[in-house]
């Protein structure tokens, strides 16, 4: 049930957020770290043409004890990067305290906040993004969802990978 509400809610509010996106030269930070992308759009493209779903990390990257955690455990580790390169297009949206991030970059990450009715951080969710019209937005398919799990990269991953089993189960 909660899958199908954000599959609605979120269609609603992307429908503006990629519109401004798509109007603007809209400029993004990087992410902290190598592989990651911060830019929706860029993610849906990736994953599109790759047929990955998106793994999207809600962080605090100044401020969030446990997603620094979560980040030097298994994010930073060669056995989650070479597992992350062959099954998933990785996604930052980061809501920092200290560092400025641009406008539509915030406004971005809110949005998927909202749709996503993420409250805490870390928190990790697996989901594929289709867009029926050019003109509009995007529909989200949520495969599952996380946070910090104890265990390092290889707990991280067996759990993403059960996730990402939903997806070949339903196609």
């Amino acid at each position: 049930m909660l899958y199908k509400n954000i599959l609605v809610i979120s269609f609603l509010l992307l429908v503006t957020l990629t519109s401004v996106a798509q109007n603007k030269g809209v400029e993004f930070t990087e992410a902290e770290d190598e592989g990651w992308l911060v830019d929706l759009e860029e993610a849906y493209n990736l994953s599109k043409g790759t047929q990955k779903p998106i793994l999207a990390n809600f962080t605090g990257t100044d401020w969030c004890g446990w997603c620094k955690k979560l980040r030097a455990e298994v994010f930073s580790k060669p056995e989650f990067k070479t597992w992350a390169k062959e099954n998933v297009v990785l996604l930052e949206l980061d809501f920092p305290r200290r560092k400025k991030l641009p406008e539509q970059q915030v406004q971005q990450n809110r949005g998927l906040q909202q749709a996503f009715q993420v409250r805490g951080y870390p928190a990790i969710w697996v989901f594929d993004l289709k867009r029926p019209d050019e003109n509009k937005g995007f529909e989200i398919h949520a495969l599952g969802s996380t946070g910090y799990i104890r265990g390092g990269a290889s707990a991280f991953t067996g759990e993403i990978d059960k996730m990402i089993a939903r997806k070949v189960a339903v196609n």
